[in-house]
């Protein structure tokens, strides 16, 4: 059915790896009777979680939809990944919601992921609610997890629901507003009367949000002072409010399994949770690139954002937020970012694999359609005649990069295929041919991004690759001013060939090759020079130390000799390669490498481990600075060759806090030590060619 838009609420999971948010969308589904069994991620059979790789790994390595329908109201739950090599399908889902649902376990100290999120939600102006899970495991702590929240997440952070504890175990929840108390057993939720014993703590904590509450009115603030109590309905009206203005963050608990608290979080939701009506709507930009909001308008002209792309061999699969209007099946809407009209066919409400064909998607909700020919993630669509481009979305740099080698001679002639199909998919992954070292490269945020990628590689379009260290992309030149001669000469019957050039080869500051020539008497005729200077940029293309190019090299031309008869072009071509071959060895070459400016982003805690790491991967640290958020950003020089395995390296380092950008700034001279060995490598490389 259709819903207006004030009884729509689209919600975004989010968390650290492994916190619950998977099972916490599969108990939702199962309290609002959106599906008849409970999944479990260890046994691959969630809603969400239903791709094959995300079955195999057991954790979430794409966004999923799973709307639900519930008293009235339509709740699109948005499960993203935890991990953070999938940190650009959080990103499309935080697009098109309007509250973020952080999960987090009741265990141990709160996550990494948990932590970030909370920063991302700030930063992004999102309002933030809570989920306290797992509250049947052993050792859960609610009440201790809570003291770790307000601690890290400040004020804003008021428990609405909190567990009823019996025999060391949650057996149900106090609503705090309501002040009721249910017991859940078997999913069967049922009111009882509030525990005794926990009298106190409920009124202490309905204290606290009291006061949390009368801050969002003045009239409230008034009355609290005055001493009255708040009604049920004012507190619901307060609390909302709050969550609005992100003065409040609300927080829920329970237990995913049984479904504890499954059924307040889920009133929750319907009475707190802002509606696409008073979300934070859209925004438009211009052509200029001014920024102007957008406010949803059910009545306003149709315009939707694709916010995510799911291809395979058979073609696309957009999903889309509705910006305003409605969109309907059969209809044509232009893409504003190319002006081409698409035909939407039969539109869909996903739930994880299923697809339920509806007539309309109205403004605010969430819907996919097939086929979109020409309509690629973070672009707009508008009914014709409209020209709204809303903001695109912003998605992480990647830092891992491996070369990639088709396993077959099938796999090869399928691969552009399949990668460009990936693109599709994944925002974040880059792939590009590397033309100096001839390897085809992937990048993403780390192993598992790209480990993932190449096994749906296999799986949807049958191709086989595997992932080897790219080769780093080094330089050669000359550091001392050297005479060279280069005498080319074949005689076998008939016109034979001859060559002869004598070449001065110095250092210059300059990539591209410095042809000049001093020819005196007409030694080297005028007419041969520009064959001399062609056989010196192809020679350069591969040095006398490891095959690498060569640059900042000047030639000049002073002296040679002809044949009447036997000079032509390709013999001084050939003379010049000679005298490059002949000169550049005495010349002290020397192998260049790679060097990049690096900002790495960490807590203050890991900078003595950053900072030794750094050292030992050959960098000089620039200067430390902090950002303004409690963070550090390590500036440094470091060689690129030392930084492949940088982004896992970090990572573990700094228990998954640290970011960091990478950027090519210039060459300078290798060390002897590791010149030698780049020398070795590339013989062993070159052998290796030959056998094969």
């Amino acid at each position: 059915m259709a819903y207006s838009i004030d009884k729509l609420r689209n919600i975004c999971l989010l968390g650290h790896g492994g916190d619950g948010k998977t099972s916490l969308t599969e108990s939702i589904l199962y309290a609002a009777k959106a599906i008849d069994r409970l999944g479990k991620v260890p046994e691959g059979n969630t809603v969400s979680d239903f791709d094959s790789e995300e079955i195999k790994r057991g954790i979430s390595t794409s966004t999923a939809l799973a709307p639900v329908e519930y008293n009235g109201h339509k709740i699109n739950l948005l499960d993203a990944p935890g991990f953070f090599d999938f940190y650009g399908e959080v990103v499309q889902a935080l697009r098109v919601v309007d509250t973020g649902l952080i999960v987090l376990g009741a265990k141990g100290p709160i996550s990494v992921g948990s932590q970030k999120m909370w920063r991302l939600l700030q930063e992004e102006e999102i309002p933030v609610a809570f989920y306290v899970s797992r509250l049947d495991e052993e050792n859960a702590d609610f009440y201790k997890t809570f003291e770790q929240m307000k601690e890290l997440f400040g004020v804003a952070v008021c428990p609405l629901v909190i567990p009823i504890i019996e025999g060391g175990k949650a057996v149900g929840v106090v609503d705090i507003v309501t002040q009721k108390a249910y017991k859940t057993e078997a999913h069967k939720t049922t009111e009882i009367p509030v525990p005794a014993s926990m009298n106190d703590l409920v009124e202490e904590y309905r204290a606290m949000l009291s006061e949390n509450v009368a801050e969002t009115d003045d009239e409230l603030m008034e009355k609290y002072f005055g001493g009255e109590e708040f009604t049920v309905e004012e507190m619901i009206s307060g609390i909302k409010a709050g969550v609005l203005a992100r003065s409040i963050a609300p927080v829920f608990c329970g237990s995913a399994y049984t479904g504890l608290g499954t059924e307040a979080l889920l009133q929750g939701i319907m009475d707190y949770f802002p509606s696409p009506a008073t979300g934070r709507g859209d925004t438009v930009v211009s052509a200029e690139g001014e920024e102007t909001a957008y406010p949803i308008d059910p009545n306003g002209p149709a315009v939707a954002f694709v916010f995510k792309t799911v291809a395979d061999q058979y073609g696309r699969f957009s999903f889309f937020r509705v910006a305003s209007g409605t969109v309907t099946s059969d209809s044509s809407m232009v893409n504003t970012a190319s002006g081409v009209t698409e035909k939407i066919g039969r539109l869909y409400m996903v739930r994880g694999k299923k697809n339920i064909e509806v007539d309309s998607i109205s403004a605010g909700d969430i819907g996919a359609v097939a086929k979109l020919s020409e309509t690629r993630t973070n672009e707009t669509l508008c009914a014709p005649g409209k020209n709204i481009v809303l903001k695109k979305m912003s998605f992480p740099r990647t830092c891992y990069i491996q070369a990639i080698l088709p396993k077959n001679k099938a796999a090869e002639e399928k691969l552009a295929t399949a990668l460009a199909r990936l693109r599709d998919e994944d925002p974040v992954f880059e792939n590009y041919l590397n033309t100096e070292t001839r390897q085809q490269v992937i990048a993403g945020l780390g192993d598992i991004h790209l480990d993932v990628l190449c096994s749906r590689m296999k799986t949807k379009f049958g191709v086989e690759v595997e992932l080897i260290t790219p080769r780093v992309a080094y330089r050669e030149k000359i550091r001392k001013k050297v005479q060279a001669e280069g005498r080319h000469k074949k005689q076998s019957g008939g016109h034979g060939q001859y060559g002869h050039v004598k070449i001065e080869f110095e250092p210059v500051e300059s990539d591209d090759l410095v042809f000049e020539e001093r020819i005196f008497g007409g030694s080297v005729p005028k007419n041969f020079h520009p064959a001399v200077e062609k056989g010196l940029r192809e020679s350069m293309e591969k040095g006398v130390l490891a095959g690498y190019p060569v640059v900042n090299l000047k030639a000049v031309l002073y002296d040679g000799s002809y044949h009447e008869v036997d000079s032509n072009e390709l013999s001084f071509k050939m003379a010049a390669r000679l005298a490059f071959r002949n000169g550049l060895p005495q010349a002290n070459p020397v192998i260049m490498e790679p060097y990049g400016t690096l900002k790495v982003t960490i807590p203050d805690e890991f900078m003595g481990d950053v900072i030794g790491d750094l050292n030992k991967r050959r960098g000089r640290i620039m200067g430390m600075n902090p950002d303004g958020s409690g963070m550090q950003i390590v500036e440094a020089e470091v060689p690129m060759s030392e930084m492949h395995s940088y982004a896992i390296d970090l990572r573990s380092m700094t228990r998954g806090w640290g970011a960091f950008e990478l950027d090519f700034v210039r060459y300078e001279d290798a060390p002897p030590a590791i010149m030698q060995a780049i020398i070795e490598e590339a013989k062993d490389r070159m052998k290796e060619d030959d056998d094969e």
